[in-house]
């Protein structure tokens, strides 16, 4: 079944916070993705400091997909950041019901926001009224043994013009950890046949890809935390048997031309300051010893991280190639001796 926004088996970005902008999702779309967000932007921040939220609005002229998600509890600043948002492009305004982060949630915010669930749509309400842009929500289960609450939530953003709903199959304790409540997205999504119910939550492969789509029924599917440092999982989940892992020399490729965009658009020393994260993403999993892990941390300048990589495939494993996630599978890498 076809539902706007988003096409049957579409794979989504999410949108991470400190992490999601131009260079971010330009590495992602070399490696297949389409659907991307802009990291979360906090309303009070886009009403109040509009010039030191502007980069993260930034949307790059290639890029045939992209959406924006604000997060917010205060209406008043809400409505000031959608008037904002109405200046851009987007093609989904995404709101947060979802974030667990304390910094969030102590801000009535997020998944914490999510849990008051008239109030939530009380603010949702606003985007309805306001903005220009298709409407979407992300949101976390209420509650992990009663599907009411999820229910009664998803059904009310429905109502107030929510096209898409992306529900996280956790609470808001148990963060990223911890099994996922498929049956609970399942009852979100038979409960809404006109809304494009995307399902979210530890998905870092293949079988866990598969298991999901299976035990929720849902069409689409956001990646989050296990894409980072692997943005090559939108190319495995699409090409399923067909896909191959990159050789260490794309690998590398990738991660030079990803921190060289962040240093044309940031600087070099604000670019390689970020990157550090980044980096550390790139390299978990891969087989390489903690020594030349520790020196992403004192990477300060472009000449220390070219220095960097070109010292990288002599520190490799040929035996010791996996792909980062939470079921760290081993793979070879088959390219390594060419």
């Amino acid at each position: 079944m076809s539902l706007f926004p988003y096409p049957e088996g579409a794979l989504l970005m999410a949108p991470l916070s400190g992490y999601t902008d131009l260079p971010y999702r330009r590495a992602a779309r070399k490696c297949g993705c389409v659907y991307a967000f802009t990291e979360m932007v906090d309303a009070a921040s886009l009403a109040y400091a509009r010039k030191r939220s502007e980069s993260m609005l930034l949307r790059g002229g290639d890029e045939p997909f992209l959406g924006v998600q604000l997060v917010g509890a205060n209406e008043e600043h809400l409505k000031i950041a959608l008037d904002v948002l109405n200046e851009y492009e987007f093609d989904v305004l995404d709101f947060n019901l979802g974030c667990p982060v304390p910094k969030v949630a102590k801000k009535g915010a997020g998944a914490e926001l999510g849990r008051h669930i008239d109030r939530a749509l009380a603010c949702f309400s606003l985007f309805r009224e306001r903005s220009k842009h298709v409407l979407s929500a992300k949101i976390r289960i209420v509650d992990a043994e009663d599907p009411a609450p999820t229910l009664a939530l998803a059904k009310g953003l429905a109502e107030l013009g929510a096209q898409a709903i992306t529900v996280h199959g956790r609470i808001k304790e148990a963060f990223y950890a911890g099994p996922v409540a498929y049956g609970i997205i399942r009852q979100v999504r038979e409960a809404l046949p006109g809304v494009r119910i995307v399902a979210n939550g530890g998905v870092t492969g293949r079988e866990k890809y598969d298991e999901i789509r299976r035990e929720t029924g849902c069409g689409a599917v956001m990646l989050a935390r296990g894409a980072m440092g692997n943005p090559w999982l939108f190319r495995e989940l699409a090409e399923g048997d067909a896909y191959r892992p990159p050789t260490i020399a794309e690998w590398l490729e990738l991660m030079r031309a990803h921190i060289g965009e962040m240093i044309g658009l940031y600087g070099e020393e604000p670019a390689m300051r970020i990157a550090r994260k980044i980096l550390h993403d790139y390299f978990r999993g891969r087989g390489f010893h903690s020594e030349i892990r520790s020196r992403i941390s004192f990477l300060g300048t472009k000449a220390e991280f070219d220095a960097f990589l070109k010292a990288v495939p002599a520190a490799h494993s040929e035996t010791y190639w996996s792909r980062p996630g939470a079921e760290r599978r081993l793979r070879r890498e088959e390219s390594a001796a060419e």
